[in-house]
């Protein structure tokens, strides 16, 4: 076989990621890197991938990593003298509804904010640049110089030569037959040869990183991993030539779920169907090159969209597509994850790492994928805060093939649709449901989903006043009944479940000194005591924000959001602490109010007068709670924790004690609004591992008088701080990844955004240098003043969060 009995790392699979995971490992500078492929090279789904490269994605992080990934490519054709396969030929997007254009000029501005170069076309302009399309139905299109296309597998050889060249060695004719862990962590990998000379090899390693492509929910299995990977079959076709430039733009035309460009003096043509199929395989990719038969009647409606907007080859063909209609048809498999998202990152299995999942689109950012996987397992943190691609952000529910399947082909059949910021999918609904769910139901709630678990957005029998609707995309998922929840909340009282929050706990000898370790805020306080902190990474970035109790001597619960448990269950684990997740364990109500301390002493006889940030055992209607004076909506009032089979009977206690008082229950939206009011910040969006405290706002919860991980990299004094905004305009509202302009100047763009139903103010959150003066956000398209708030808009003095309210009767 050719291979040592030890390696630093070992990478299974022999496509783009990873060829590109070993050679950017190898360009850090790890000298004994093993790459293990079965078959050759790329032929697994790499060398059937369509190839498309578009740099502006949904979110910064996949934008960088594409743009990063197309700055490679003269590195790797300098490093080894092949040609990548890069066609910088630029590329199209077209609308032909006006929703879609409403989309593109949403897009518009955030490639602003990502510094590329793109201009927005009207239907004409587009004719203009490429003549050989039918314009009649285009509104718009988004133009994008840096777009183009790959040769999958001149890419993956150039990867692979290149990481060849640092001191990879590259097997192929290599099968992993198993991956052995022992105290939960990897020891090494069992190969055998394909060749079928029953020459077997076990290779100790410490690092293994699954690249498998559509195998990768077999290989993780062998490490006891779930990987939620479905193959999906997926088709092309290549019509034969028709003098077609090869300059000729890449084209998406999403609202006709068809793509299309230049192949040979032809055109490729392929689409994401509405009724896709999942590859059932007991062994996927056991085949090299493997490929289904044709199934042309499932490509009959982008096949009619390709024939509509192309009369080239319109005139050439007709609607009843067959095999002699073109030169070529490709269907084969490739591998989807339940949100459409790449799979990365480390499992809970030590050292077994994931760099998988690239549901059709991750070809164009291979190169990034390979980087950020590199520093990860190298540095420990990758550059960009990748959270959104991360293994981690599924739960246990994700082992469920079951679930994983009906999630993905429902990300697949939708994968063109405008998704429109707060709108909610069905599918694999309900999983996850709080004790007061029923009740939820009864009062006619809109359920969101986040985890897995139903959360209320709000409810539909709050829907009873009436306020402005918002302009724009933030109107279009929208209900009067947050504002309603809201102002109960301000002059009397709301009641949130917060059930699904996670519940983290970490006890017995050394626990404090190892969570003082890694919490930024000082934790070693008196039993009771809640401190809010944040854990960072080396070089200061914020890897989680939560909530530490301490509920004895080496006893501590912490609460972070719905999606980030598993997340940050990891982070400390690898940080050396022993955690046990107690979500489902636990309800949780939160009461909040100047009416909160008179509803709920209603119902209980113990002492409710402790302060603020403290934590007390109490009894509530014969329920025992854990009340937290803890707040995140500006408001006095309690967060409420009892185990889950008293959760029913404490929120038909809460609802019956609160009704008189004018409380109303409430939801998502209400608390998302209301904190925005209140300056608080949320990770993954204000606050990530790319920014410190200092930058967010947030030195107060940390303690520099102590030793902490990631003190040394802070600066107190940072060139750029998150600041609130108040728009002059209060119907324009934003809903994050506006571009925010200084000056004129594009300098930055929100990271949340809102309306402040308490204040009546369109608000938003942005990183920004220095004391700006002349500040506008493009929201929808329209550019609108707007003020920098030095103190938060609701208030600012924190009087109504500490200061128990006069008692008063219903």
């Amino acid at each position: 076989m050719g291979i040592p009995d030890s390696a630093q790392a070992i990478v299974i699979g022999g496509g783009v990621a990873g060829c590109s995971v070993a050679y950017h490992l190898a360009r850090l500078g790890w000298k004994d890197v093993v790459l293990v492929e079965q078959h050759a090279l790329t032929e697994g789904t790499t060398w059937h991938s369509a190839g498309f490269v578009g740099q502006l994605r949904s979110t910064v992080t996949q934008t960088r990593m594409i743009m990063y990934s197309a700055g490679l490519y003269p590195e790797l054709a300098e490093l080894t003298g092949l040609d990548p396969g890069w066609h910088g030929v630029g590329g199209l997007r077209l609308a032909t509804t006006h929703d879609r254009v409403e989309e593109l000029v949403r897009q518009a501005g955030a490639a602003e904010t990502y510094g590329l170069d793109m201009s927005l076309l009207s239907g004409r302009q587009t004719n203009d640049l490429m003549p050989m399309l039918n314009d009649e139905d285009i509104l718009a299109s988004l133009w994008l110089p840096g777009d183009g296309w790959l040769d999958p597998a001149s890419l993956a050889r150039a990867l692979a030569e290149g990481a060849a060249k640092l001191g990879v060695r590259i097997v192929t004719g290599v099968r992993v037959t198993g991956v052995d862990v022992a105290g939960g962590a990897v020891r090494g990998v069992r190969l055998t040869s394909t060749a079928g000379d029953g020459d077997e090899r076990f290779v100790s390693t410490e690092t293994v990183v699954n690249c498998a492509g559509a195998a990768a929910g077999k290989v993780g299995a062998l490490a006891g991993v779930d990987v939620p990977i479905v193959p999906i079959k997926h088709q092309y076709v290549v019509t034969h030539p028709a003098d077609i430039p090869s300059s000729t733009p890449t084209v998406r035309d999403p609202d006709n779920i068809v793509y299309f460009r230049e192949h040979e003096g032809g055109i490729l043509v392929g689409g994401y169907i509405r009724t896709p199929e999942i590859w059932e395989a007991a062994d996927p990719l056991a085949e090299s090159r493997l490929l289904f038969e044709p199934n042309l009647p499932k490509f009959r409606e982008s096949w009619a969209s390709a024939r509509h907007r192309l009369p080239v080859i319109a005139k050439r063909t007709t609607d009843d597509l067959d095999a002699g209609q073109v030169a070529r048809i490709v269907h084969g498999p490739e591998a989807f994850t339940p949100d459409g998202e790449f799979l990365l990152g480390e499992t809970a299995v030590r050292g077994f790492w994931v760099a998988a999942g690239f549901c059709v689109h991750g070809l164009a950012a291979a190169g990034g994928v390979g980087k950020v996987m590199a520093e990860w397992i190298v540095d420990g943190v990758p550059e960009y805060d990748l959270f959104g691609m991360d293994v981690r952000r599924f739960g246990g529910y994700a082992g469920s093939e079951r679930w994983a399947r009906t999630k993905a082909l429902d990300s697949y059949s939708k994968y063109y649709d405008i998704v429109y910021p707060g709108e909610e999918r069905t599918a694999a609904r309900p999983l996850r449901r709080s004790p007061a769910w029923p009740r939820h139901a009864d009062l006619d709630a809109a359920f969101g989903e986040k985890a897995g678990w139903e959360r209320v957005n709000w409810f539909d029998s709050n829907a009873t006043g009436d306020g402005p609707r918002p302009l724009g995309w933030a109107g279009r998922v929208w209900s009067p009944a947050v504002r309603e929840e809201c102002l109960a909340t301000r002059d009397a009282a709301g009641l949130f479940d917060q059930t699904s929050f996670a519940k983290l706990e970490v006890s017995g000898p050394g626990a404090l000194d190892r969570l003082q370790r890694l919490c930024a805020n000082q934790i070693d306080r008196k039993t009771g005591a809640v401190v809010y902190t944040q854990l960072l990474n080396h070089r200061g970035g914020i890897e989680a924000d939560l909530t530490v109790t301490r509920l004895g001597e080496d006893r501590f619960r912490l609460v972070t959001g719905t999606a980030y448990g598993t997340h940050d269950a990891a982070w400390l684990r690898r940080n050396g602490l022993d955690v046990a997740d107690v979500t489902s364990a636990y309800a949780c109500y939160c009461l909040w109010g100047p009416q909160a301390a008179a509803i709920l002493e209603r119902i209980c006889d113990d002492d409710l007068g402790f302060p603020y940030l403290q934590a007390r055992h109490i009894s509530v209607a014969h329920v025992p709670v854990l009340a937290q004076r803890v707040t995140f909506v500006g408001e006095y009032g309690w967060e409420l924790y009892c185990p889950a089979e008293y959760g029913l009977t404490l929120w038909d206690a809460l609802m019956a004690a609160g009704l008189p008082y004018g409380m109303r229950p409430g939801g998502y939206r209400a608390i998302d609004s209301m904190r925005l009011e209140k300056g608080y910040r949320v990770w993954g969006l204000d606050i990530t591992p790319e920014t410190t405290p200092y930058e967010a706002g947030l030195g107060f919860a940390v303690t520099t008088g102590k030793d902490f991980l990631g003190r040394d990299a802070l600066d107190p004094a940072p060139e750029r701080t998150l600041r609130c905004l108040v728009l002059r305009d209060p119907r324009r509202v934003c809903l994050g990844g506006e571009p925010v302009r200084v000056d004129g100047v594009p300098t930055s763009r929100v990271t949340s955004g809102g309306y402040g139903h308490r204040v009546d103010a369109s608000i938003a959150y942005a990183y920004l240098r220095g004391e700006p003066r002349d500040v506008t956000v493009g929201v929808d398209g329209t550019w609108v003043e707007a003020a920098v708030e030095e103190r938060p808009p609701y208030d600012p003095g924190h009087e109504r969060i500490r200061s128990r309210p006069a008692r008063s009767s219903p």
